[in-house]
C-alpha cells in the first residue's frame, strides 16, 4: 500500500460543497478503527465518492447524515483534488472504499479482531467470505447477514442489533449502497459499540462480481467511466447528473474565492 501524506486527524474535517470530508489516509483510518474496536466504542465511517458527495450536497437530510459520521474519506480522486485545491490538504492519494476494507480486514486478521458483514445478497456474501478467508487465513468472520432490500421492521432491527452485538465482532462492514448504508450507520451509532464502515461496492469487488478498474484509470479519476462501461443502463443517469453537479459546484467555489 502506497502511503499518503497525513495532514490531519481522521476525525478532523474540511467543508466541501456543504459536506464535511476528512482529509485523511488509509493508515490513519485503519489505526482509528483498531483503536475504536479495542475500546468497544462507536465509530461511523464512510468512503464518499463524487456520487455520494453530490447527493449530500443536494439533499439536506442526507447531508446531515453524512456530517454526523466520524470519518468521511475522500473515496474518489475528484474529491481528493477538491480537498487539495480548496483546503490545501496535500493528500497524495484518495481513501478508496474497497481498498480501505481490504486493509482493515488485513489488520483485523493480524490483531485477531472478528469482523461482521452486513448487506448485499447471500450469494455475494458467500463469495466474499471465501475470498477473505483465502486472502487472510487468520481472519475471524463472526457473521454475515444479507440485506432484506427493504427497511427492517422495529422488531427486525432489534434482532439485527442483538445478533451483531452477540456475534463477538469487533468491526462491522455495511455494504448496502449509498445512501442507505450511511443512514444505517448513523441510525445505529447509539446501539452498536464498534466501528461501522459503509463501504459500498467493496463487497461486490472482493467477491469477484465486479471487475476492478485499471490502476491508471483510478489515478486519473476515471473509475466512473470504467463502471459506466460495465453497467451503462444502470449508471449513465447517475454519472451524467453527479459529474455535472460536481463540475458546477467546483466552478461556483472557484468564483466565490475569486470574488471574496
Amino acid at each position: 500500500m502506497t502511503p499518503s501524506s497525513p495532514t490531519a486527524s481522521p476525525t478532523d474535517k474540511a467543508e466541501l460543497f456543504g459536506v464535511l470530508v476528512s482529509p485523511t489516509t488509509y493508515e490513519d483510518v485503519v489505526d482509528s478503527v483498531l483503536v475504536a474496536s479495542k475500546d468497544q466504542s462507536t465509530l461511523g465511517v464512510t468512503a464518499l465518492a463524487t456520487h455520494g458527495l453530490m447527493i449530500a450536497n443536494e439533499d439536506p437530510e442526507f447531508r446531515d447524515v453524512v456530517n454526523s459520521l466520524d470519518i468521511v474519506t475522500p473515496d474518489g480522486q475528484p474529491v481528493r483534488w477538491a480537498l487539495n485545491r480548496f483546503h490545501g490538504t496535500g493528500l497524495d492519494d484518495r481513501v478508496y472504499g474497497p481498498k480501505l476494507m481490504w486493509e482493515i480486514c488485513r489488520a483485523a486478521a493480524d490483531h485477531s479482531i472478528p469482523i461482521y458483514l452486513f448487506g448485499s445478497t447471500q450469494t455475494t456474501l458467500d463469495l466474499l467470505v471465501d475470498a477473505l478467508k483465502a486472502a487472510f487465513p487468520g481472519i475471524d468472520i463472526a457473521g454475515a447477514q444479507a440485506d432484506r432490500f427493504r427497511d427492517a421492521t422495529p422488531d427486525e432491527d432489534l434482532l439485527d442489533i442483538a445478533t451483531i452485538r452477540e456475534s463477538g465482532a469487533g468491526i462491522l462492514f455495511v455494504g448496502r449502497g449509498c445512501p442507505l448504508q450511511e443512514r444505517w450507520v448513523s441510525e445505529h451509532s447509539d446501539s452498536i459499540d464498534m466501528p461501522m464502515l459503509a463501504v459500498g461496492a467493496a463487497f461486490d469487488y472482493h467477491a469477484g462480481l465486479l471487475r476492478k478498474p485499471p490502476e491508471a484509470m483510478q489515478r486519473v479519476g476515471l473509475e466512473w467511466l470504467w463502471r459506466l462501461g460495465l453497467e451503462p443502463k444502470r449508471l449513465w443517469r447517475r454519472y451524467f447528473s453527479t459529474n455535472s453537479q460536481f463540475v458546477a459546484a467546483w466552478v461556483r467555489t472557484e468564483m466565490a474565492r475569486r470574488n471574496g
